[in-house]
This record gives structure tokens, C-alpha cells and sequence, in this order.
């Protein structure tokens, strides 16, 4: 075997998850791991189902919920948009007419 190409082996690593804070300790080539989801806390293995907000995306996914439907409650409705723009145009078109006349 070549020697020094062989990364440092550490035989007491310490897994943790960052969701429950469970903590194993093996062997690997880093010293210490973090995961999101272990089988203590993954639903798969639970059987439960419980919500995993990482990185606030269920607050991110309210925020933008609640923007669309605010949007959508102030927006006008398609046929309204048509009848506003037929009255402009037929007010444009009456003025057009009185002015040649």
C-alpha cells in the first residue's frame, strides 16, 4: 500500500441528529456527523407522522399562501377586466366622434 493517500480513520465518530438529538458512535473517516433525520425520528420507521420544518419552509410556504390569496381576493375578475375595457374603448371611440363632428 502507498503510504500518506489513505485518509485518518477515526474508530470513536459521533453521529448526531439534529432533529432529536439522538447520538451514535462509530467508525469513519470523519470525526463527527450531522444528520437531519434518523431512524428515531424518521417517519418511514416511526410509523408517526409528524412535520420537519427545516430551514423554516412551512413559515415560507404560509407567507406565500397567505400573499396569493390575498392577491387573489383583490383582483378583478376576467370579465370585468373585458367590460372596464370595452367601455374605454367605446368612450374613446364616442369622443373621437363628437370631435370630428
Amino acid at each position: 500500500m502507498k503510504a500518506q493517500i489513505h485518509p485518518e480513520y477515526h474508530s470513536d465518530a459521533k453521529i448526531s441528529c439534529l432533529s432529536c438529538g439522538y447520538e451514535v458512535k462509530t467508525g469513519s473517516t470523519m470525526p463527527e456527523i450531522k444528520v437531519e433525520l434518523c431512524f428515531k425520528c424518521h417517519p418511514f420507521y416511526t410509523g408517526k407522522q409528524n412535520l420537519v420544518d427545516t430551514g423554516g419552509r412551512v413559515d415560507r410556504f404560509a407567507r406565500l399562501k397567505e400573499k396569493t390569496e390575498k392577491a387573489s381576493a383583490s383582483a378583478t375578475s376576467k370579465k370585468a377586466k373585458t367590460a372596464k375595457r370595452a367601455a374605454a374603448k367605446a368612450e374613446k371611440k364616442a369622443s373621437k366622434t363628437s370631435v370630428e363632428a
